[in-house]
């Protein structure tokens, strides 16, 4: 009588487990790296990249027009989204740099990232791709929340070597061991995140909720230190990028050869959304896909071919190129189809998001997000009072429609009204003293916080 009633309460409280986890929805973020925000026909029809699966997926979701990445470069931006917190909380205020410092610690190890929250509260977590916050011995992925990783330690690998300054650099798992069997096949960087994310789907799908985290390198500029002696330095792409465009590989315009990386990685991130299709996980996968920072307009030739349009300037600065991003979220049944959210949001607020919906326990350090999920839903204006951005001698605040931006310390504020100048035209300062006043105010209380 009493080993039935233990096993039938077992199986019960089994039960009901799986009731709760079954109920509870997946997560699948996606980044892509220096996408700009006028790359995309959805933000600018002007553009001339094919991307009809990021076309498709806000279509079934919402498109977001005033999304903002915490930092306007790849290591902090990441930092920021995983953690919650804006540099000057959680200490990775620059990029890592060469090898010396994407191997090193990075982002400091006491820092509670998204991963870890989701893994306590009962979800399978995975990343796939570009890491870029430190990579030594306590900071790898695995040893940071993740139960799974294949990707690169560092930033701009080269899409078919997998090399970063010369070093190999696609790994598998905790002990940081080199994946070899893809840099002799030369597996597109952008497929091979694709297929192992695809791999973790479809294995965990049935079993338990998942956190899918999965940080294209795509469409980072080539650089001529993954090269071999000799190798042209240009944007790469699979053969049937290039024929979508009735484009030879040999192609020798860097304009159109981007044009096909974009395209790849479209066609991979399609791939990935096919298999939540083919899967049945859609309609309870909550989805986010955004740029870590905005394509570099630094007028390096043959380098920086990406569109911010319209904002003004792009990466590494604090005009709205560098900081407003392209960004899409899906989640049917609660984010309308179809819909445009014209709400001020930041990375900063998914952990929160995520906590939210997953009934997780957020970290006891101060957090900079909010819940996104009503923005997103429609049910609520964003509750963002103000937004606060330094990189290196670059600084911005935003209060409301009005953002204040300077490029060195010593230079006087502009004044710029976001919802009539997008593009950081028309100076207010002189015109407008008492709002320049207010600014200045609130971005000195942010910093008398640090």
């Amino acid at each position: 009588m009493s080993i039935l009633l233990i096993c039938c309460t077992a199986y019960a409280v089994s039960t009901i487990a799986s009731d709760r986890d079954s109920q509870r929805p997946n997560i699948l973020l996606m980044t892509v790296d220096n996408l700009g925000y006028g790359d995309l026909q959805i933000y600018n029809p002007q553009s001339k990249i094919v991307t009809p699966n990021l076309a498709k997926l806000a279509s079934r979701g919402a498109r977001l027009t005033q999304f903002y990445t915490a930092s306007p470069t790849c290591t902090v931006s990441r930092a920021c989204l995983l953690t919650g917190r804006i540099a000057q909380r959680h200490g990775l205020i620059n990029q890592l740099p060469g090898l010396q410092g994407n191997y090193g610690v990075g982002l400091n190890p006491k820092e509670i990232l998204i991963p870890q929250i989701l893994k306590s509260a009962g979800y399978r977590t995975g990343c796939f791709g570009k890491w870029n916050i430190g990579f030594a011995k306590g900071s790898r992925p695995t040893e940071r929340g993740f139960d799974e990783f294949l990707g690169n330690a560092s930033g701009n690998i080269d899409y078919y070597r997998h090399v970063y300054n010369g070093k190999h650099d696609v790994y598998r798992g905790t002990a940081g061991k080199p994946v070899t069997e893809h840099h002799a096949t030369g597996t597109y960087s952008s497929d091979l995140f694709a297929d192992a994310a695809i791999d973790f789907i479809t294995r965990h799908q049935t079993k338990q909720p998942w956190f899918c985290y999965l940080p294209f390198n795509a469409p980072h500029s080539p650089n001529r230190k993954n090269k071999l002696p000799g190798q042209i330095n240009e944007w790469q792409a699979p053969p049937e990028a290039f024929a979508r465009y009735g484009m030879s590989e040999k192609e020798a315009d860097p304009k159109r050869r981007y044009l096909a990386t974009v395209t790849a990685l479209d066609d991979a991130i399609g791939r990935v959304l096919n298999c939540l299709d083919e899967q049945n996980a859609t309609d309870n996968t909550f989805i986010f896909c955004f740029s870590d920072n905005g394509a570099f307009r630094l007028e390096r030739k043959g380098i920086d071919m990406g569109s911010n349009a319209p904002l003004r300037s792009g990466g590494v600065t604090c005009w709205e190129g560098g900081l407003r991003v392209a960004a899409i979220a899906s989640f049917p049944g609660v984010i309308a189809a179809g819909s445009v959210v014209d709400q001020p949001l930041w990375s900063p607020d998914l952990m929160i998001t995520y906590a939210n919906l997953t009934d997780a326990q957020l970290p006891r350090t101060r957090l900079d997000g909010k819940d996104a999920l009503p923005v997103l839903s429609g049910k609520s204006p964003s509750k963002h009072q103000a937004f606060y951005f330094e990189f290196r001698k670059h600084a911005a605040l935003r209060l409301g429609d009005w953002k204040i931006v300077r490029t060195k310390p010593e230079e006087p504020w502009q004044l710029f009204n976001l919802k009539g100048d997008p593009s950081e035209t028309d100076d207010q300062s002189a015109a407008n003293p008492d709002k320049l006043a207010d600014l200045i105010r609130e971005f000195k209380s942010w910093q008398a916080e640090f």
